[in-house]
């Protein structure tokens, strides 16, 4: 834990942006060394002008990529484009822009050069796609989520609505990355006020298209009749300017308490590890806003493109992401009527077992799936799914009729739903989290890092269940060994353990030297402590036997 953890943010860590900006410009990238190639995570591809892992010629690459797939793919109707509060969007944006209108593709950006939010750019593409039958669009999201304030991110949307899948993004990687090796030979490139000033370039409202329909997925009317007072901080992310007209919209009591945007974003608390990150399920991140908390009936706030939420109660202040999640679903299978009773909820595998518990007991099926919300996408969108949620304080969930909302992440509608539950039930999420835990036990949950090379990452995405050779757990029988999804047979990069009342988890990281380990006992705080402990011996362990 870094000693300014929690603390404001001291001069001297703050990220000096015209050396960021100078660097996006002017930095090189070479092709022969991996960590300045570009490279798509569960999130697109992220990086630094500091590293070289994020600059003008990464984005060229990854936009011509991406002109050439939609070629190849016949992807004919518009793009939907948004970037985030982050210093490197602006320009990326402007790199973007630069080869899409070179390239003819039609472009929708925001009316008044506003920030957009992942969740409003998967709305509009789904909204324009409905009832088609071709001409489909899809769309770019520039923002590298919660990540620190020298960090730049560029993400690709399909027709789906969702975040591409891997497939889509192994074409795109390795189509940039030999654009990338033949010196950029192959953009196509106008300049910005052209771009900006082509037939093909179009001016879309994206935030009152967002926000006059928040109503079909959202009981605004007994939010507003209750009368509840809601505080949001937008933490100076793209949602920044959402929050006033949605309250006037729909005549709420909410108050913004942080409308600045800064993109040093010096007003943050630090992180845990010493770094500002906007990351809205973080105690130490989020200690501005829950110092607020007796000042509203429910407080939230989002990331910074906005597709995560983090709730703050009165009765328990900031809820751990499971928490929230758990109660979200409680409430949701209950109080949505319209649902088709056969939409299962989806989790990701690392995400908590009271979610499985609470979805059985109400007759639902569970969606148990790999990390990474693009696994969701599909089934939001044909409805097969009517929850999608995982551990990292992403959701999104059905429309009140059970139609398709987002397939991507939407940090807006779990905030206002932890209002609604407020408003309806008379008491806040906190308080039903404990009710909850009396009937289904309470879930000890954690998430650590381990150092890993890059060749025992490699080795940990690859194993089997044979090369776990224990069969006990923390004092339990080992029942399941995964590598694999339940929900779809794909592979988890990585292994679960489970036994009766607890489980654990590993996977390498996609950009770090580490891996993450995570585990939930139903069995108390020390019973946890001790699966961690014997978890991290197993896969090391398994790690040497898989030599």
């Amino acid at each position: 834990m870094n000693p300014l953890a929690g603390k404001a943010a001291p001069q001297e860590i703050l990220v000096n942006i015209p050396k960021l900006i100078t660097a996006y410009y002017t930095e090189i990238p070479d092709p022969s060394i991996s960590e300045q190639c570009i490279s798509f995570g569960t999130s697109g591809h992220r990086g630094s002008s500091f590293k070289n892992s994020f600059n003008e010629r990464h984005i060229l690459a990854i936009s011509q990529a991406i002109c050439f797939y939609r070629k190849e793919q016949k992807i004919e109707g518009p793009l939907f484009i948004g970037f985030d509060t982050h210093a490197l969007s602006a320009p990326a944006f402007a790199s973007a822009m630069e080869v899409l209108a070179a390239n003819g593709v039609e472009v929708m950006i925001a009316e008044g050069d506003e920030y957009t939010p992942t969740p409003v750019i998967s709305h509009a593409i789904l909204q324009y796609n409905k009832d088609r039958k071709k001409d489909f669009a899809d769309g770019i999201v520039i923002t590298p989520s919660h990540n620190p304030p020298d960090d730049g991110g560029f993400k690709y949307n399909p027709p789906n609505g969702g975040p591409a899948g891997t497939s889509i993004t192994n074409w795109i990687e390795s189509k940039a990355n030999e654009i990338l090796k033949n010196n950029l030979q192959s953009v196509k490139r106008i300049s910005l006020d052209k771009a900006l000033h082509a037939s093909t370039t179009h001016r879309y409202d994206y935030l009152n298209s967002y926000i006059n329909d928040l109503g079909n997925i959202i009981d605004m009317n007994v939010i507003r009749d209750s009368k509840i007072k809601m505080g949001v901080d937008p933490l100076g992310g793209a949602g920044v300017h959402y929050w006033e007209p949605i309250a006037e919209r729909y005549h709420l009591d909410l108050t913004v308490v942080n409308k600045t945007v800064d993109p040093t974003f010096s007003f943050m608390a630090v992180d845990w590890d010493g770094q500002i990150r906007m990351d809205p399920s973080s105690p130490y991140a989020m200690q501005g806003l829950i110092k607020m908390k007796d000042k509203f009936d429910i407080s939230f706030a989002c990331d910074t493109d906005h597709d995560r939420h983090g709730i703050v109660t009165k009765s328990e202040g900031l809820l751990n992401p499971n928490h929230y999640l758990s109660v979200a679903v409680f409430y949701l299978l209950q109080y949505r009527p319209e649902w088709n009773k056969n939409a299962s909820v989806g989790k990701t595998i690392v995400t908590t077992q009271l979610i499985e518990k609470i979805t059985t007991k109400l007759g639902r099926k569970i969606y148990d799936t790999p990390v990474g919300f693009k696994w969701f996408a599909d089934g939001l969108l044909n409805s097969s799914l009517c929850f999608g949620g995982e551990e990292s304080a992403g959701a999104s969930f059905s429309r009140i009729d059970g139609s398709v909302w987002t397939t991507d992440k939407d940090g807006f509608v779990p905030a206002l739903l932890s209002a609604e539950i407020t408003a309806k039930l008379g008491r806040d999420p906190g308080i039903i989290y404990n009710e909850l835990i009396k009937e289904y036990g309470e879930p000890f949950y954690e998430r650590i890092e381990a150092k890993a090379t890059p060749e025992q990452k490699e080795r940990l995405s690859k194993l089997t269940s044979s090369a776990i050779q224990q069969k006990n757990l923390a004092g339990e029988k080992i029942k399941t060994i995964l590598t694999k999804a339940p929900a779809n047979e794909a592979s988890i990069g990585g292994v679960k353990v489970i036994t009766e009342n607890t489980w654990f988890a590993a996977r390498p990281s996609g950009t770090e030297d580490i891996y993450k380990i995570y585990a939930e006992s139903f069995l108390g705080e020390e019973h946890l402590k001790q699966i961690m402990k014997e978890g991290q011996g197993i896969i090391d362990a398994a790690l040497l036997n898989n030599k």
